[in-house]
């Protein structure tokens, strides 16, 4: 175990749907760098993990609701992916702003796969460069954002991943990002 993170608090934003790896790698790296990591989400309880988006794979405790947490009160944002579970977020108000504030505070964000839906909702992805799923990729286009197709695009305080297949260099990027704690305000 590393202690790149250690002291650092990772928030991790997810609902029903999230790919289960695209949640799982992420913390376990995040955690063996040293970082705490705090499920939010949308409700309380446990939210449903799939695999492929079509099948169930397990649930795993919320910590806390992103309705009750402020940006204050984490280092650094991972949002996974998976088809329904940015689609959910993009639909919760206190999950919008919660992603809106943690962009602009200029604190690193990681995304992959089709987690960038829940920054073009928010609004923070004009004039930025990500890559994602590529069914994402016109949203982002038409937010105002440029997509480019690698396994890792660091914007400013932005990593961005296109699918699970890139997890391996992802998580060794997400860590680097988080570990140097950017601060890349963008209002």
């Amino acid at each position: 175990m590393s202690a790149e993170l250690n002291g650092r608090r990772v928030a991790v934003l997810a609902a029903d749907g999230v790919e289960q790896v695209e949640l799982t790698e992420p913390v376990k790296a995040v955690r063996e760098a040293g970082a705490t990591a705090e499920l939010l989400s949308i409700k309380g309880g446990a939210i449903q993990a799939m695999n492929h988006d079509v099948e169930k794979a397990d649930t795993f405790p919320v910590d806390k609701q992103v309705s009750a947490v402020s940006v204050d009160d984490y280092d650094a944002l991972l949002l996974p992916g998976g088809t329904t579970n940015p689609d959910k977020l993009r639909m919760d108000a206190s999950a919008v702003a919660f992603v809106k504030s943690f962009v602009e505070s200029g604190k690193p964000v990681g995304v992959i796969c089709h987690g960038p839906w829940t920054l073009v909702e928010a609004d923070v992805v004009r004039g930025r460069t990500l890559t994602s799923w590529p069914s994402v990729r016109t949203d982002i286009r038409n937010a105002g954002g440029r997509v480019v197709d690698q396994e890792v695009v660091v914007d400013g305080n932005i990593t961005s991943s296109r699918n699970p297949d890139d997890l391996p260099v992802f998580c060794k990027e997400v860590v680097t990002q988080f570990a140097e704690g950017r601060q890349h305000a963008t209002t």
